[in-house]
């Protein structure tokens, strides 16, 4: 199946320097997979997020990012990951980063990023992750103990939502799934 057919007016922008391809996930409602192919940097971000923006737009909020043809990242791409996070969470939906190459997850993790994002080795466990997903939110995930991603600080977090870390009085936030972000 092309990508018209999944989000109509996807192919209408193209960029040589990342190519994305589009794969619905039939067992999981409103779940994706993006293959993507090239890099993302300053100069393409813009595109990179216009196009996964259709995608969510059309319904998709569970993304699994197929990153093994991705061969770079910058930190603006990284921010576009977590705009993407951002705009799909308070929808039911996460972010899943699958057969990342070793150069791009340091990236990531040198920007303190690693810890947001689910990072899952085979499309199954991806899958497996979406599926579970529902039961896991029924669980209690506070009051929750975490490191900040700035300064590794010791945080206790009792509720979701926006605060400041003692220590380096960055701005985080936290979701009611106990997830962690920049915020």
């Amino acid at each position: 199946m092309d990508n018209e057919n999944i989000v109509p007016g996807f192919e209408e922008e193209k960029d040589d320097s990342l190519k994305i391809r589009l794969e619905k996930v039939e067992a999981v409602p409103e779940c994706i997979v993006l293959y993507l192919n090239g890099y993302i940097d300053t100069y393409n971000s813009s595109f990179f997020q216009k196009r996964v923006s259709r995608v969510v737009d059309a319904g998709f909020h569970k993304l699994i990012f197929n990153c093994a043809a991705l061969n770079y990242v910058s930190s603006t791409g990284i921010g576009s990951f977590t705009v993407f996070l951002k705009t799909v969470k308070p929808k039911g939906g996460d972010v899943v980063l699958l057969d990342i190459q070793p150069k791009v997850y340091e990236v990531f993790q040198l920007l303190g990023f690693s810890q947001f994002f689910n990072v899952k080795d085979s499309m199954e466990e991806a899958v497996r992750f979406f599926s579970e997903a529902k039961s896991e939110s029924t669980r209690e995930v506070f009051p929750k103990i975490f490191s900040c991603p700035i300064c590794s600080k010791k945080l206790k977090a009792t509720k979701s939502g926006r605060f400041r870390c003692s220590e380096c009085k960055t701005i985080l936030a936290i979701d009611n799934a106990g997830q962690v972000f920049l915020g």
